[in-house]
């Protein structure tokens, strides 16, 4: 049974049963997909926005219309979790709701710099990235004209904090290939000749912690890892889990399922990276990978509808919007 009118029962339940949580306590989650009010198959990007002001963007990818999409509005830090096409932006829509869910049109190309790049440097946002990729953002972000100061590294164990939002980098257990299309000059038909990318160190994840407290672990694109159950959940204690379900080039629904209900235990789950039209008219289609998701998991799955604004409390509950 598919929970979309189960959650919504679940988060009306919590706000009869509690206090009102002030709005200044909230941390809004936006996705920012290619149609409106759907859940589609190149759907990547959210927007985290904390209580104090602070915008945070999540792998921009294909979905979002570049610097001057209206619903970016300002961007203070971007998170890239990885280098594929897909979630750095090789390629962008030019508007929403062009083409079907299933194939959006992306057509709009953004190579060799990237729809990451595009953005940050229009709205002057810092990038930050693990492993070996803070260079390359650097460089991309100086051949832009932009500073590249603004590409900052935080490594496994450590954290930086940007806007009163702390941020740290987790093992994800993925590729994290660049490819040639991102470059230029020899290198480039080098790679190109060879079938091979360039290697910017291993891909991530990330947990961040708001300053109301809430706690979110984004997996980009990962399969089962240990750290998941001794790091995110037992050191971090992640209440809000953005879980990648797509299977073949990541975790699978039934696999997400287990790192939620036996890793990572956390209050609430948003679906991600389901590699389909999950959604039609705005509900949960019959025998998706995201309807199975939602059947498997034990904490109430959340379906990123594009340009639904969602609100989390501190604890991970989900107050409005869902």
């Amino acid at each position: 049974m598919v929970r979309s009118g189960l959650i919504a029962a679940l988060a009306v339940g919590f706000a009869l049963g509690s206090a009102p949580v002030a709005a200044e306590d909230v941390v809004q989650v936006t996705p920012l997909g290619s149609h409106d009010g759907e859940f589609c198959g190149r759907d990547r990007a959210l927007v985290f926005e904390d209580p104090n002001g602070t915008r945070i963007l999540y792998d921009a990818g294909r979905t979002v219309a570049g610097p001057d999409d209206s619903r970016l509005g300002d961007i203070d830090v971007i998170l890239v979790s990885h280098m594929h096409g897909d979630h750095v932006g090789d390629q962008r829509i030019r508007e929403t709701n062009a083409g079907t869910c299933a194939s959006p049109d992306t057509s709009v190309s953004t190579l060799p710099q990237s729809n990451t790049i595009d953005i940050a440097v229009k709205k002057k946002s810092r990038i930050v990235t693990g492993s070996e990729m803070p260079a390359f953002f650097a460089a991309k972000l100086k051949e832009a004209g932009a500073d590249p100061s603004n590409s900052v590294l935080v490594r496994f164990g450590g954290k930086r904090e940007e806007g009163g939002v702390k941020i740290t980098t987790v093992p994800a257990a993925h590729s994290n290939g660049v490819s040639p299309s991102f470059l230029t000059g020899p290198l480039a038909d080098y790679l190109q000749a060879a079938g091979v990318g360039a290697s910017v160190g291993p891909p991530t994840g990330y947990v961040l912690t708001f300053s109301n407290g809430l706690v979110v672990y984004l997996s980009g694109d990962t399969g089962i890892t240990a750290e998941q159950k001794l790091v995110v959940n037992d050191h971090y204690g992640a209440e809000l889990v953005v879980m990648n379900i797509g299977d073949t080039f990541t975790t699978g629904p039934e696999e997400a399922a287990f790192v939620v209900n036996e890793l990572i235990q956390p209050k609430a789950v948003i679906a991600s990276h389901a590699n389909e039209p999950a959604t039609k008219n705005g509900k949960v289609q019959d025998g998706t990978r995201t309807a199975r998701f939602a059947e498997l998991a034990q904490a109430p799955v959340h379906v990123p509808l594009s340009g639904k604004t969602m609100g989390f409390d501190g604890n991970g509950s989900c107050v409005s919007g869902c």
